[in-house]
């Protein structure tokens, strides 16, 4: 009926209380409750509240409870907790606050019921404060007042917190050793088990798993779901997929999780054999929670034709029009080289959030098209979706990739004025590595040294990164002796600085650093690329032999070759750091993982397909030569995703053009 709600309580009562306005959605509420309820009686009035809230009608609940209050009933200890569940529901404190004077008034403020009621609707509201103080002056509590307190902890990222709470409800439980109701649950248990997620530390994830076992929850499957994640924030993906394989019952959140603990963790192959499991599996079936996991995965490793399937199955679903898995197809193709249908299916979209406005922007970025990028932006601001942290940081990176240096200061710097957002460590390094890319050094240099946050590993590694495009060995040196400080097990440090000693000459100090490394233990991260072929994705890896086609790749290869000398290409030998002959740091460059995917590709499938490759690390100036060549000479285009950006090579020539 759409009627404005502005309910007075108890007139004549020592003060008055009026709930916040809301709009009622149901027309047939007044009518029904006139015919059929006992307006005199108090507990008729309790059962209409509860079945309201029950039925997620939380606007007709309070206002069910204020009509109550004006009739001058008294309320009971029933009555508060739908009431304060509705406030809840709304997320409205000042309501919740009104309803926690009147329970107080009546004398219920240490009631369990009530307490457990209003600690769940402070922290769900945003004031974890009150809730707390609420829970405090509980004189006796029982499992629901501990757990509710504990998820607020939860809910507002204090996993620690939460944990020593818990620590502290094992020591009444003791001293309560007659009280069943203060007896940890296996609710309770899911609770401190997020806890374990949010604080991420090994010891105490195994700690609480063996409480688990020993009080008998591990049978139970939202405590083993909660297991898993709790196991996986850790970085234990093992110890996740080991209480997943010992799950007799599983339901969707326990193939969800394990799929997207796959995908988050970049093991894509692993995620969608497990989809496909699910699928195979029968007994759970596949949400948009699911799919968006699963195209994450496909995101990963490339997978564009097992991406495009699950697309068709979004939109059997009717899905498209979801928000999450709208924007994870837009991800999706993004990642996998094909922003143009990125576009369409964010175009197709009726609705979208700001995570799907930045999910595009960063899609045009990491191809190279700054300007269609920062033309979404504009069209987000006048939409009216207000950008977030996130955003800019996907500005900026577009910015970065395109070299342009003036549109990303404006935004730095408007980004804190006009929408009052501080520049975080993200937005400082897309900053440092435009200036140093752009050929202006020690201006990043300047910068780092004004910084209000301490630079970390990326700024210092964007700054080292610019050093030797621009052949800057003293910069280099102290940008990576602040890099070997804050991270001194990563072995890409060392091999950068191996490779500007090399690019000068120095031959000494690539051996010193050399000797470093092996003194430390440290290896080289193996490059790789991945391929997609019929829907199954390929790995080769510097000088790879264990591919099936191994000796049919290097036949071919060395036919490309061939063709590559006889156009005029010359070997870029500045990309081999090892101090050896000229002919040795040629063959070294041939056998690089990124051309032998491409040999693959282009050998096993038909004239005029595009070629989708995925580097882990960036590719190399002499790889980029070689692929703009062989684009020009076999009539293909290739797509290759680095570390750093998309490159989308067509007749010879680079999207990025020669800049990255």
């Amino acid at each position: 009926m759409n009627e404005v709600i502005t309910s007075p309580i108890a007139r004549g009562a020592p003060s008055f209380v009026f709930f916040r306005n809301h709009y009622s959605t149901n027309a047939n509420v007044v009518s029904l409750f006139n015919k059929y309820v006992d307006k005199t009686n108090v507990w008729s009035w309790n059962s209409v509240i509860a079945e309201l809230a029950r039925g997620g009608d939380s606007v007709e609940a309070l206002r069910a409870f204020a009509s109550m209050r004006k009739a001058s009933l008294k309320p009971n200890r029933s009555t508060f907790p739908c009431a304060i569940k509705s406030c809840s529901a709304l997320l409205d404190l000042f309501s919740g606050k009104q309803a926690h004077q009147q329970a107080l008034k009546f004398g219920y403020e240490r009631d369990l019921f009530v307490s457990s009621a209003l600690i769940d609707m402070y922290w769900k509201c945003g004031d974890l404060g009150d809730a707390r103080k609420v829970f405090d002056v509980i004189p006796q509590k029982n499992v629901v007042s501990w757990t509710s307190m504990i998820a607020g902890y939860v809910q507002k990222d204090e996993g620690c917190e939460a944990l020593s709470l818990f620590k502290k409800f094992l020591v009444e439980e003791r001293e309560c050793a007659g009280d069943a109701e203060a007896f940890v649950d296996s609710v309770a248990m899911t609770s401190v088990l997020s806890a374990c997620s949010h604080a991420s530390n090994e010891l105490t994830t195994k700690g609480v798993h063996g409480f688990v076992v020993k009080r008998g929850f591990y049978g139970v499957v939202g405590v083993r779901n909660a297991l898993m994640d709790a196991y996986a924030k850790c970085g234990k993906l093992a110890a996740s997929r080991k209480v997943f394989d010992e799950m007799t019952e599983r339901d969707d959140f326990s193939w969800n999780s394990i799929i997207a603990v796959y995908a988050q963790n970049g093991d894509a192959t692993e995620a969608l054999q497990l989809f496909a499991n699910m699928i195979k599996d029968g007994d759970s079936g596949y949400n948009a929670v699911t799919l968006s996991a699963a195209l994450l995965a496909c995101a990963c490793s490339g997978a564009l034709r097992v991406g495009k399937c699950i697309h068709d199955q979004v939109m059997k679903m009717d899905l498209e029009d979801n928000v999450i898995v709208a924007t994870s197809i837009i991800d999706m193709y993004c990642k996998c080289g094909r922003v143009e249908m990125a576009w369409r299916a964010f175009d197709r979209m009726r609705e979208k959030n700001v995570r799907t406005w930045t999910a595009m922007i960063a899609g045009y970025g990491m191809h190279g098209c700054a300007r269609e990028a920062l033309e979404v932006f504009y069209e987000m601001i006048r939409t009216g979706v207000r950008p977030n942290y996130v955003t800019f940081v996907s500005v900026l990176a577009a910015c970065s990739h395109a070299g342009l240096v003036d549109e990303a200061w404006h935004w730095f710097t408007s980004m804190l004025h006009e929408y009052n957002i501080e520049p975080g460590i993200e937005h400082y390094g897309c900053i440092v590595d435009l200036l140093g890319r752009s050929g202006h050094v020690s201006k990043a240099y300047e910068l780092i040294k004004g910084m209000k946050v301490k630079p970390d590993f990326v700024i210092w590694g964007s700054l080292l990164g610019a050093c030797r495009t621009h052949n800057n060995v003293e910069l280099a040196e102290l940008s990576a002796r602040k890099l070997f400080e804050l991270d001194p097990d990563n072995c890409g440090y060392y091999v950068l600085l191996c490779n500007i000693y090399a690019d000068a000459g120095r031959w000494k100090d690539v051996e010193r650093m050399r000797t470093i490394m092996n003194s430390r233990g440290l290896v080289k991260t193996p490059g790789y690329s991945l391929v997609e072929l019929k829907g199954r994705v390929h790995m080769f890896l510097v000088g790879d032999k264990g591919h099936p086609q191994h000796e049919r790749i290097y036949e071919y290869l060395e036919k490309i070759y061939v063709k590559l000398k006889q156009a005029g290409y010359l070997p870029n030998i500045t990309s081999v750091v090892h101090d050896v002959e000229h002919e040795e740091k040629e063959i070294a460059l041939q056998v690089h993982s990124e051309k032998l995917a491409i040999a693959f590709g282009i050998m096993n499938s038909t004239p005029g397909t595009v070629i989708h490759v995925i580097k882990n690390l960036r590719v190399c100036t002499d790889c980029h030569t070689v692929i703009k060549l062989i684009s020009k000479i076999f009539t293909r285009e290739i797509v290759v995703r680095d570390a750093k950006r998309f490159h989308h090579f067509r007749n010879g020539l680079c999207s990025c053009g020669d800049y990255w």
